[in-house]
């Protein structure tokens, strides 16, 4: 046999796979990967049950079951002010990573310039890489993550294709704030540059903060991919399912690719959600339900050695390990499984190479019980 030539030779095994099997070797309390270890509410269970007894067991059409199009036009609208017409401008994917890797696919040509902005969620840059994009990283500045609106503009030239953020951010627990928006929307004014914008967590901001999506401005919104989470939102990430909303003629080219990348998905829990979501409580009151997560295990290991500013959105918790050993996060990660029982992840994996703060990621969305097996190993340390 011929020896293969790798697309991505770079690329290895990610560090949530490595992590999980070295936390079941070690029989670890896991909060690495970002996933709950509970059930989603029995009230979707039961209507997903239901659309499987009715009949709903085949292909759903290409673009998704029209009555969660609409429901989700509705949501966005009375969320953002945005309307997206259910018909041409949203499709239902399997899950955001899904909707991220086909808008990557679908605009960005061979040579083509991506912004990244590091830490960032690490499916980003190996799909530009396959692509034949070239990535351009601008790192997030302080323990506060905050960008240099400055450097940003610096990198913005000619060959930039397109700009990828995520707020609520994944690792980091912040979120962008109006002023951020507006900066970015004026930097990408007047110029051919797609956003793709990644907001899985939008339902999940903490202390009465709201989330700035890219649909709530005018001019983003005119260039912008937004990819969003059911599996996040609804505690079901198994289910692998998400939607992608963006304006009729990107979306055109989208639906070109994702025909042939997975044409539909599970039919049955699309008319579930179709339901469930006519009930805005359901999404509404997820900020509280986390945040109280948050807070337990925040009160739980306040008397640590780990320094912690509080998370403002997502399932993560970075805790600052500065004051207690000067190692690698990866080192300090893969000894906290060995010696202590307990995994979570090194942010330097989402950062570039130069990256040298002591941070770790761990995830809260977890039982009390789980959440005060990880405080008891964590005050100890």
């Amino acid at each position: 046999m011929n020896k293969i030539k790798s697309k991505l030779p770079n690329v290895g095994t990610t560090i949530f796979t490595t992590i999980g099997q070295l936390a079941n070797a070690h029989n670890a309390v896991n909060l690495s990967q970002g996933f709950p270890n509970f059930d989603p509410d029995p009230k979707l269970l039961q209507l997903v049950t239901q659309a499987f007894t009715k009949g709903y067991n085949q292909y759903a059409p290409m673009q998704g079951a029209f009555s969660l199009r609409e429901t989700i036009s509705e949501k966005i609208e009375s969320l953002y002010g945005k309307y997206y017409h259910p018909e041409s401008e949203i499709i239902i994917t399997a899950g955001a990573t899904q909707a991220i890797f086909t808008t990557i696919s679908t605009f960005v040509h061979p040579g083509d310039e991506v912004v990244v902005i590091k830490p960032a969620y690490d499916s980003y840059e190996p799909c530009i890489e396959l692509f034949g994009g070239k990535i351009v990283q601008v790192a997030l500045e302080g323990n506060a993550f905050k960008m240099n609106w400055q450097k940003f503009k610096s990198v913005i030239g000619p060959k930039t294709r397109m700009v990828i953020i995520n707020t609520p951010h994944n690792p980091t627990g912040t979120i962008w704030s109006e002023n951020d928006m507006l900066q970015l929307q004026e930097i990408l004014k007047g110029t051919d540059i797609l956003l793709l914008s990644d907001e899985v967590y939008e339902h999940i901001v903490f202390d009465g903060k709201q989330h700035e999506s890219a649909a709530k401005y005018t001019d983003l919104a005119s260039r912008s991919i937004i990819c969003s989470s059911f599996g996040k939102t609804f505690h079901a990430t198994g289910w692998k399912m998400g939607y992608c909303t963006a304006p009729k003629p990107l979306m055109q080219e989208f639906q070109k690719v994702h025909q042939f990348n997975v044409f539909s998905v599970n039919h049955a829990i699309q008319i579930a959600l179709a339901e469930y979501l006519k009930y805005p409580e359901h999404y509404l009151n997820l900020g509280n339900f986390y945040q109280e997560k948050r807070d337990y295990f925040l009160n739980a290991i306040q008397d640590s050695r780990f320094n912690i500013a509080p998370s403002a959105g997502t399932y993560f918790q970075l805790l600052d390990y500065s004051n207690i050993t000067k190692e690698k996060d990866t080192d300090f990660a893969e000894r906290l499984i060995k010696e202590h029982k307990l995994a979570s992840i090194p942010v330097s994996v989402f950062c570039g190479k130069d990256y040298d703060k002591k941070f770790l990621r761990f995830c809260f969305t977890k039982t009390e019980d789980v959440l005060d097996q990880a405080a008891e190993i964590l005050l100890q340390i």
